[in-house]
Formats: structure tokens, C-alpha cells, sequence
């Protein structure tokens, strides 16, 4: 759990600059070495969004999406596994009482319920993701529910990073990529809106006003990602 500890104070050195210099050293082998780098990082808490992003900047939006759902898929399985069989009693300690709202989620709802925490951010992803192995959900319905609703988030931000990128190039295509980032990223926005509309279960207010400030930090942090210091060329 030191590595970890070390990863999460390094974390602020961490953007999309630093990521496209490590990828696009790798030459052909660069999609894995994005994959890895991103379950790696899901692994040691750094954050997700940067690295969708740096997707969007390396690979454009079709690649990108699949290539950052596919790391942040494998780094959600390999987070789920060493809380369930390796650092538990950490992990509970740093969920304190948001792994009982876990737990008893789960019980209710199963697969449902994590689809419903992957589309609605309430809780932070990269502890969502150990918490989740603490609680009764069986690991293949985690993976399926986690890749399948990990889409929506993984194509808008995926987007918005390659709206950046065409924007600092002057490409003809920039107004395109920016109105198609700007209705993702909204429909995100308005997703959990919706989602407590059709929900069989309504959720207390308080989750969707967490669930508001969590994404306008994310949606905030990604805009703040250093795109001036990215190579377009």
C-alpha cells in the first residue's frame, strides 16, 4: 500500500504532456503501452480523466474510446481482485461509511447497481473500484457492468481531448469535434438527471447533488488538462 501512497502524491506531476511522451516513444506498440499504463494507474489512484483525455489527443476519438475503456476496464479487475483477496482491511478503512451504501446497493440491485455507479459518479472512481471487491458481486457481472457502462464516460471524455487537439492544431475539423465534445460531455451531465427519473429505486437528493459536484470537477479538471504543452504535430 506504500506504492500506492507514493502514486497518489505524485499524482499532481501527472497530465496529459507527460503521457503522450511515454506512448509515442513505444512506436507501433503504443496502444499496449497506453492500456497498461492506464490500469496501472487505476491501480495507484492517478487520475482516470487525464488519461481519457490523453487518449482522445493520442489515438482520436474512436481508438482513443476503445483503447482508455479497454485500460480502464483492466485496471478496474485488477483493483477488484487485490481488495478482495489482498489489502481489504485498507481499503475498508479508506471507504469508511460509503461501503456500507456499497454493500447494500449491491444486495438490492447487483449488476444493476454497479452499472448505475459507473454511469453516476458518486463515488470516486479509482476507490469505487476496490470497494466494489469488498462487497457480494461476483467478479465476471463487475467486469461486464463496469466495461459496458464505463462507455458513455470513457466516449465523451475520449472526445473532449481530441476536440482539444484539433482546436490547438487549427484543423478544419475543430468546430465539429468541439459541438460533438460539448453534447457528450452534456448528455453526461444530464445523465443522472434521467437515470433518477426511470430509476425503480429513487436515490435520496443528496447522492445527485454529490453526484453534480463530482462531475463538475471532473469536467472542470479535464479543461484545465495542459493541452498547450501537447505536440499536434
Amino acid at each position: 500500500m506504500s506504492v500506492i501512497g507514493l502514486a497518489v502524491a505524485w499524482r499532481d506531476r501527472f497530465d496529459v504532456a507527460a503521457l503522450q511522451t511515454w506512448v509515442e516513444s513505444a512506436g507501433s506498440a503504443a496502444p499496449l503501452v497506453f492500456i497498461a499504463l492506464y490500469a496501472a494507474a487505476t491501480v495507484l489512484f492517478l487520475p482516470g480523466s487525464v488519461i481519457t483525455l490523453a487518449a482522445g489527443v493520442l489515438f482520436g476519438p474512436v481508438w482513443g474510446t476503445l483503447w482508455s475503456l479497454t485500460g480502464a476496464t483492466l485496471g478496474a479487475a485488477l483493483a477488484f481482485l487485490i481488495a478482495r483477496y489482498l489489502g481489504g482491511d485498507w481499503i475498508a478503512r479508506r471507504a469508511g461509511p460509503r461501503l456500507s451504501r456499497l454493500n447494500e446497493g449491491v444486495a438490492a440491485e447487483g449488476w444493476r447497481f454497479i452499472a448505475f455507479v459507473r454511469l453516476v459518479p458518486l463515488f470516486p472512481f479509482n476507490l469505487l473500484n476496490y470497494a466494489l471487491g469488498l462487497t457480494r458481486i461476483a467478479f465476471l457481472p463487475y467486469v461486464l457492468a463496469s466495461a459496458l457502462f464505463m462507455l458513455p464516460g470513457a466516449l465523451a471524455f475520449t472526445w473532449l481531448g481530441y476536440a482539444g487537439r484539433e482546436a490547438l492544431s487549427g484543423s478544419e475539423g475543430t468546430v465539429r469535434a468541439i459541438l460533438i465534445a460539448l453534447a457528450l460531455v452534456t448528455s453526461m451531465a444530464l445523465l443522472p438527471r434521467w437515470i433518477r427519473k426511470f430509476r425503480a429505486k429513487p436515490m435520496p437528493d443528496a447522492y445527485f447533488g454529490e453526484c453534480d459536484r463530482s462531475f463538475r470537477r471532473i469536467v472542470t479538471g479535464g479543461l484545465r488538462g495542459d493541452f498547450s504543452a501537447v505536440s499536434v504535430t
